[in-house]
């Protein structure tokens, strides 16, 4: 066997098995629409706000509003429940909304206010659906392959980053942002058919929790007297919080720093990212075992590319460092995401993967807003520059408690 096909077979280990190839390719046609509807909703609040920052980071922030304040809670059903069950219902109603918006901007009679509901609709529905989803990796592919699925993952949901914008550009451009609410609506489709086409007998079902009092209470008790899960969950919380608020950010540098009004030209932007995304993913996915260590320096590599971004010129050098940044920006998460799920135990895991959630998806309510609101005030450079300054801090702060791993 040559050399690049131990490494393509280290590489894309998880889709030797069938239930996860299954898995993976609807995953790819439903992050695809998602990421359509992400650059025409951005879109569509900028016009009709009249490029107003702060509402664009409200509308942002409600997708995630219910992950902070009851994902805990959302863990919890999930560790009482069948993942494969819950999947079904949240990606029918994850559809079901973007159908809506599709419905809304179609006719005309959208407004801000029915943004907000429908985000805030997708949220609850994120609320169980991200934890289900990570959970149900190891459902699938078994704990050896857990970090190898794990890392093909996060490339997975960003091969979406670069293939959807792209579309999006298009299809916005040809038909309106409508279109891009019934693609996304039509592409949960293929996760549903996934779902149902996997062969039940190969899975490998996680022990589920049964009723009791205190079992949020527990589950946040665990980690916090965990160092190894609680350390890398701190660093994702803040690196969240702060940094991963590009749909904030780029479409206020197209327009207001770059004097740009072409939604292809924020899609080219996107997808520069995601190309990287999918890069860091893969590089992850071949790297067999994570550690503090490795999350620290992709921290700093992350933050210092952010920087640049937020320094850029023009355009193409932003589109040009948007791919080393969306690289290890999604190294750094992944690798976070396989170090919890690797370090907690299976009747944790749904807890502990939702505490994740909350840290990186569920501060967005926080961060969306603040990062709105700083770009309001002063532009979307130094928006981007806060977030690069903290992930550079917090990747300095993991340096010094790897030493302790």
């Amino acid at each position: 066997m040559s050399a690049a096909s131990r490494i393509a077979g280290r590489t894309f280990a998880a889709l030797a098995v069938p239930n996860y190839r299954k898995y993976f390719v609807g995953q790819v046609i439903s992050n695809s629409g998602t990421w359509m509807q992400s650059v025409a909703q951005g879109w569509l609040i900028l016009q009709l706000t009249h490029h107003n920052g702060f509402y664009l980071g409200v509308s942002v922030a409600l997708q995630y509003l219910p992950m902070l304040l009851l994902g805990s809670y959302g863990g919890l059903l999930v560790d009482r429940s069948s993942k494969r069950k819950v999947l079904y219902w949240t990606q029918t109603t994850a559809g079901l909304s973007a159908l809506v918006l599709g419905f809304l901007v179609a006719t005309h009679h959208a407004r801000v206010w029915q943004v907000f509901v429908l985000s805030l609709a997708l949220g609850v529905s994120n609320m169980f659906d991200v934890p289900a989803r990570q959970a149900f990796i190891q459902e699938m592919v078994g704990r050896d392959l857990i970090a190898n699925a794990v890392s093909l993952n996060s490339a997975l949901m960003n091969s979406g980053r670069l293939i959807g914008p792209a579309i999006a550009a298009g299809v916005i451009a040809a038909w309106g942002t409508a279109s891009c609410f019934f693609v996304n609506a039509g592409s949960y489709l293929a996760v549903l058919v996934a779902l149902a086409a996997m062969d039940g007998s190969k899975l490998k079902p996680i022990r589920t929790v049964t009723r009791a009092k205190g079992q949020v209470m527990l589950g946040l008790r665990y980690v916090r007297e965990t160092p190894i899960l609680r350390r890398p969950l701190i660093a994702v919380a803040i690196v969240g919080t702060f940094a991963f608020n590009f749909t904030v950010t780029l479409p206020l540098l197209v327009q207001r720093t770059f004097h740009d009004q072409h939604a292809g030209d924020y899609g080219i932007l996107l997808s520069a990212m995601g190309l990287g995304a999918i890069l860091g993913g893969l590089a992850a996915a071949h790297r067999a075992r994570p550690s503090l260590k490795l999350m620290s320096v992709l921290g700093i590599l992350f933050g210092a590319c952010m920087a640049g971004v937020a320094l850029s010129p023009n355009q193409v050098v932003a589109a040009i460092l948007l791919v080393p940044t969306g690289a290890f920006s999604i190294a750094f998460v992944s690798t976070g995401n396989a170090t919890l799920q690797l370090n907690s135990t299976e009747e944790m895991r749904g807890r502990v993967m939702s505490l994740h959630a909350t840290a990186f998806l569920g501060s967005t309510p926080i961060g969306a807003p603040i990062i709105g609101v700083i770009c309001n005030l002063t532009n979307a450079r130094v928006g981007l520059g806060v977030g690069a300054g903290l992930t550079l801090l917090t990747g300095l702060m993991l340096v010094r408690q790897s030493r302790d791993q």
